[in-house]
């Protein structure tokens, strides 16, 4: 028999078996999804076996091959499909320049840093980096990354990557740049799989920074040396963005290169809504699965009581304050920003506005957290009607001659509580009868473009934290390389030398006994005052499962689903 005879049975096998293997896995294609998350491997052996005969001295020899396949199907997911509706908007999709709340939390699922935080908890644990050590000193942290990250379109993220993406923050040194700038001297790669960081001083928190946008790791697609602010490339996350339109809808989807566990649901929806009402009509009428940030205070209560939701209080640190621009006329005298603070009444805003969905907040470091002292309760007390008008008089001001600002808000990022806010701290102000307020507002992207750039006299702002770290209630604010975003114009060396020094100090009674001196400046100079700490809150419908709090206050969407 001819040597193409004796081939064509082998072929023949051959082709039966792969078109049987084929068979099998279209037919588990098609079976329905399992309740539970699952990513499973199947191998499939075949062996073939093929006698070649020798001829000469030798016996007849058989041989046998084995071929081994392995092939890993497309993930089950437990949910196709969940909406999630908000009032926030998105302002850059690039870690380069985004420092909002509800961008960074968008960040936060495309997105991962060498570190990340375990969902539900402040432990930081490995993410792209594998393990990590640091020089004795502090100053040098070394990390290992792991071998099997890619981005979102398949392509490979190393080292490399990494450091890139670092340097172009630095670069384009937008708001959040000073969270690197600040701490990072330079940073290396010495192989794919090797980061190497050497910091400016130790600095107790970095792992926290870490986690924080601006370290993340960004595509090769942004633009390397300007502000990407719609690119949807993304980086290395649970995450993929599929779509974004702006101001309507951004849709992401599960990223197949990732390298962790899978999100439990394939397709994840984000509607911004013009306002709260509209937020809750779209969850009544099931458009959306989950409203979050912001509803009103008296939706909350509704939904509290109405059958098929649950409302969840999220855990955290949230604060409101109000800004100066301490360059304008007449807030940029002190004594004109001490009277204003003297004649605020936290209480009744919380009573009145928020429904109790709050408490007094007299520093901007929130109670709880170490460190934290009274600061404006201690110098000005609190609707303190008289000592405004003591330092109204000092200033130059009378009944006669009042004093005329302006105040300004943005009417649905916080929630449709901040035209009343800005209404009752008119009424609390006005009420000294020595000072006349106009309020006025603007949209998000907007009132962040202006405060930017100085244009306003005094404007209301909320901050979530970068990093749980009395640090980022104060440097972001008050040291002058860090604050630019905020508008405020506020600088004072003796400040950025104490919060300098804290941030290389580790025992942290040490670290409390500057910021409290911080914090007891920051009264006295009043660039800010802040009002209130405020809690936030999610709603879904009843069959929505896997909502996990954090303390962080971001939303991670992997692991939500339904179960229905």
């Amino acid at each position: 028999m001819s040597a193409t005879q004796k081939t064509l049975p082998i072929i023949a096998v051959l082709l039966i078996i792969i078109v049987g293997a084929a068979a099998f896995y279209v037919g588990r294609s098609m079976a329905p999804a399992k309740v539970e998350t699952t990513t499973e491997t199947t191998t499939v052996t075949t062996t073939v076996t093929t006698t070649v005969t020798k001829t000469g001295p030798a016996p007849t020899e058989t041989t046998t091959t084995t071929t081994t396949t392995t092939t890993t199907p497309a993930p089950q997911f437990t949910t196709e499909q969940i909406v999630i509706g908000v009032t926030d908007k998105v302002t850059d999709l690039d870690p380069a320049m985004a420092y909002d709340f509800f961008t960074w939390e968008i960040l936060n699922n495309v997105m991962e840093g060498l570190v990340k935080y375990e969902p539900g908890t402040l432990n930081i644990v490995p993410a792209l980096a594998k393990s990590w050590e640091v020089s004795e000193d502090g100053t040098v942290w070394t990390f290992h990354l792991r071998t099997d990250l890619k981005f979102a379109d398949g392509t490979p993220c190393t080292a490399q990557d990494v450091v890139r993406s670092i340097n172009r923050v630095m670069q384009i040194n937008g708001d959040p740049a000073w969270l690197v700038t600040s701490f990072v001297d330079h940073v290396e790669a010495p192989d794919d799989y090797t980061v190497v960081f050497y910091l400016k001083q130790p600095t107790a928190f970095f792992l926290a920074l870490l986690a924080t946008p601006p370290y993340f790791p960004v595509h090769p697609a942004y633009n390397p040396t300007e502000v990407d602010s719609d690119q949807t490339a993304g980086g290395v996350g649970p995450y993929k963005i599929v779509s974004f339109t702006r101001d309507e809808e951004i849709v992401l989807e599960a990223n197949p290169y990732y390298y962790g566990e899978m999100p439990r649901t394939k397709r994840i929806i984000v509607k911004f809504y013009r306002d709260a009402t509209s937020l809750r009509i779209a969850l009544e009428t099931g458009e959306i699965d989950i409203a979050w940030r912001t509803l009103r205070p008296t939706d909350i209560e509704y939904f509290k009581g109405k059958a098929g939701f649950n409302v969840i209080e999220v855990p955290g640190t949230f604060i409101r304050y109000i800004c100066f621009n301490t360059a304008m006329d007449p807030v940029s005298n002190k004594l004109v920003r001490q009277a204003l603070a003297a004649a605020i009444n936290r209480q009744e805003i919380i009573d009145v506005v928020l429904l109790g969905a709050g408490e007094p907040l007299y520093s901007m470091v929130p109670k709880g957290l170490w460190s934290h002292i009274d600061a404006f309760k201690d110098k000005y007390g609190d609707a303190n009607l008289d000592l405004a008008r003591q330092l109204l008089q000092q200033a130059g001001y009378s009944e006669t001659n009042k004093l005329q600002i302006t105040l300004w808000y943005t009417p649905t990022h916080y929630g449709d509580t901040e035209a009343d806010i800005a209404q009752l701290l008119k009424e609390q102000w006005e009420a000294t009868g020595m000072i006349e307020v106009t309020i006025q507002s603007a949209e998000w992207s907007t009132y962040v473009a202006q405060l930017r750039e100085g244009q306003y006299m005094v404007y209301l702002l909320g901050w979530y934290p970068d990093y749980l770290d009395p640090d980022d209630y104060l440097t972001p604010f008050l040291h002058s390389e860090a604050n630019s975003w905020s508008g405020t114009n506020y600088a004072n060396p003796q400040v950025d030398q104490l919060l300098t020094q804290a941030q290389s100090i580790t025992d942290q009674a040490q670290r409390a006994q500057i910021y409290e001196q911080v914090q007891q400046i920051l009264a006295e100079d009043v660039p800010y005052i802040p009002i209130f700490q405020g809690k936030l809150y999610i709603v879904a419908r009843s069959d929505v499962a896997g909502i996990v709090p954090s303390p962080t206050m971001l939303f991670f969407y992997s692991t939500l689903y339904k179960t229905g």
